[in-house]
């Protein structure tokens, strides 16, 4: 099992020396990547399923936010929940994956897509809502080809991007390309990832008979894309006091990481969360290099 911890911006506020506090402390304690979600922008009456999205929260850009964390820390990863790709042009998007990864040393390895669920935020940047799953899918393949294509160029023509003999340096941090994991709460998310994803990171609000069959169905759904389903991760969501049990019944349902965040809000109480959960599962004794002291 892997622990990832998060970082909620409009939750745990925009103060850069908090942020990277939270962050080292994270790294410190032993835990694999850490996650910062995102919305480009919010508007009175957004509604995510039963909840109404207060607009002045402050949202961070996930990625700048993510490069800023990186130049102060040495080894923690760095993670999207989610990012929303329908809404970032994967030519652009390619480059700067490739940027931070390439500055962090091969960090930005958490990448994970979702397709947002605010029907302004897609108006706003020009995007039709309808149409969110296919630019989705269409985006994970040409950021691939980009990754992959060398001084020849590579070419694409889909129904959202074209492109002829195109050339992107620097590449990915010695990989061919950067996994992408997708999330969501809907079967379409599961099939999603069994046919592009690295993995799958299902939301919260989902119970454990839908949980379990959306995994089959990314697992299924991968084989019959000449996939492996057991190259699959499986990430979920939980509560920074779990216990061992609960933890035991996770990986019992085959999941592979487990992202946790912070429940208080000051910078010292976040610190002893992080702390005693990093203690009660011997984070810093399952790290191949434990991180050096600051």
């Amino acid at each position: 099992m892997k622990f990832a911890v998060s970082y909620s911006t409009p939750y745990h506020g925009i103060d850069p020396d908090k942020i990277v506090a939270y962050a080292q402390h994270a790294e410190d304690c032993g835990f694999e990547t850490l996650y910062v979600p995102e919305h480009i922008a919010l508007y009175p009456g957004a509604m995510v399923g039963r909840f109404e999205l207060p607009p002045s929260l402050p949202y961070f850009d996930p990625l700048d936010c993510l490069s800023f964390v990186a130049a102060a820390t040495r080894r923690i990863l760095l993670g999207t929940g989610v990012l929303l790709l329908p809404y970032h042009h994967p030519v652009v998007l390619a480059k700067r994956l490739a940027t931070i990864d390439v500055l962090s040393k091969g960090r930005m390895r958490l990448l994970t897509a979702g397709l947002g669920a605010l029907p302004g935020e897609a108006q706003a940047v020009g995007v039709d809502f309808s149409t969110r799953g296919r630019r989705a899918d269409e985006a994970i393949d040409v950021m691939r080809l980009l990754w992959a294509g060398g001084e020849d160029g590579v070419s694409f023509a889909g129904e959202f991007f074209t492109f002829d003999d195109l050339c992107q340096f620097p590449k990915p941090y010695g990989v061919t390309h950067l996994p992408i994991h997708i999330g969501g709460s809907s079967r379409a998310a599961a099939r999603r990832a069994g046919r592009r994803g690295d993995g799958y990171f299902p939301g919260g609000a989902l119970d454990s008979n839908e949980r379990a069959l959306q995994m089959d169905l990314a697992r299924s759904t991968a084989v019959e894309a000449g996939r492996n389903p057991e190259t699959l991760e499986y990430t979920r969501s939980g509560p920074i006091d779990m216990t061992i049990d609960q933890v035991e019944e996770f990986a019992a349902q085959g999941v592979t990481r487990i992202v946790v965040s912070a429940t208080a809000t000051e910078s010292d109480q976040q610190r002893e969360e992080m702390s005693a959960f990093a203690q009660r599962f011997a984070l810093l004794e399952h790290l191949p290099h434990p991180p050096l002291g600051r």
